[in-house]
């Protein structure tokens, strides 16, 4: 048994309003006033107030700002990948650990006893990378071994759930630190180009972590486990190569997101979960509580009208994106912890969406 010993997240310390989030969004991609307040319209409809980004900086005049990205008429391409990237190295080891050290204090257990440890990302790359920043940082034995989860996408931390589900099965005493840390801020795309300013209207920074345990680490204190993997499930939604893509460009990592996208979830989703769920002994009607990762307001109505949900039921979903914003992986944890410390009734039923089109699934009892 897969047991779920504690989530936690973190995120930068600086918030951007939905204001400074589009007077931003004009500076990098826009040529005219009529090009500014269409992005504006588009960001108000996108469902997130503020967001995260290790961008932002509180110069000593007391504003918070930014000043990695130039205006487009400095700089009509923006910093290159390559300074994106070191941003990364730089920026996501500390929101990584903050959140892993959290996790691992709530769980009750020490540093010293995680045998695993299971990084997923996908705004960023280098080794010696996150993992051995953990390790380091946190305590971890020397003898800690590692998984690298990457460039999957918003459904990763299943993925992540999943793997660390099978090192538990192929040994009971395994205790698996995952670590999510995502910072999409870094690769937003100059230009107006409709589709990469609504991804970069989504997006935002954030970590995530979760301690996963076998039943004999825990044997003695089964008081320990909130939760329990009990399945996981992944389906390819057929004819939808192209309507949610993620390439790594010369200015950054790209990402295109077609309007496609909640009808083909919207069209594909009841008949597979349908299924799967009775293959769990589940129903549409036995789930407790539905932690769906909040890609964006279409995405969340599309999920809803799918499967015939109350509204009140995707509020914590909601609630996430427009508090936080879409932060890739990490954001799925960022529910899940919220599930558990409002104490929504099990079983919840975890659901991600990411480039393939592919649909990712997990059951918590």
């Amino acid at each position: 048994m897969a047991r779920i010993l504690s989530v936690a997240s973190a995120f930068p310390r600086h918030l951007a309003s939905l204001e400074m989030s589009t007077f931003h969004a004009q500076r990098m991609s826009c040529r005219d006033d009529g090009e500014a307040e269409k992005v504006a319209k588009l960001y108000r409809r996108t469902g997130v107030d503020t967001r995260g980004s290790v961008l932002l900086e509180e110069p000593e005049s007391g504003d918070v700002t930014q000043t990695f990205y130039p205006p487009m008429k400095t700089n009509p391409d923006g910093p290159t990948t390559q300074e994106r990237n070191e941003r990364f190295v730089r920026d996501a080891p500390p929101l990584a650990c903050q959140a892993a050290g959290e996790a691992i204090r709530k769980s009750g257990f020490s540093a010293g006893q995680i045998t695993h440890v299971i990084t997923v990302t996908c705004t960023g790359f280098n080794a010696p990378g996150v993992d051995i920043e953990l390790i380091g940082q946190l305590g971890l034995p020397a003898t800690t071994q590692r998984i690298q989860i990457g460039f999957m996408g918003c459904h990763a931390l299943i993925n992540a759930m999943r793997t660390a589900r099978g090192l538990v099965a192929a040994d009971a005493d395994a205790c698996v630190l995952i670590c999510s840390v995502e910072l999409c801020s870094l690769h937003y795309q100059y230009g107006y180009d409709v589709q990469r300013i609504v991804s970069g209207a989504l997006f935002a920074d954030g970590a995530a972590a979760m301690i996963v345990a076998g039943s004999e680490f825990i044997s003695a204190d089964e008081s320990a486990a909130w939760g329990t993997i009990a399945a996981t499930g992944s389906y390819l939604i057929p004819d939808s190569r192209d309507a949610m893509t993620w390439s790594i460009g010369d200015y950054g990592f790209q990402m295109t997101l077609e309007a496609s996208v909640p009808g083909f979830v919207e069209r594909n989703l009841p008949a597979y979960l349908g299924e799967w769920l009775g293959a769990q002994g589940e129903t549409f009607e036995s789930i407790g509580g539905w932690a769906v990762h909040p890609g964006g307001v279409r995405i969340l109505q599309a999920v809803q009208t799918a499967i015939d949900l109350d509204a009140t039921q995707l509020d914590v979903s909601r609630r996430v994106l427009r508090e936080h914003g879409n932060m890739s992986s990490a954001t799925l944890g960022v529910v899940l912890e919220e599930f558990e410390r409002t104490d929504v009734p099990r079983p919840w039923l975890m659901l991600g969406f990411g480039p393939g089109l592919e649909v990712e699934v997990a059951l918590v009892r």
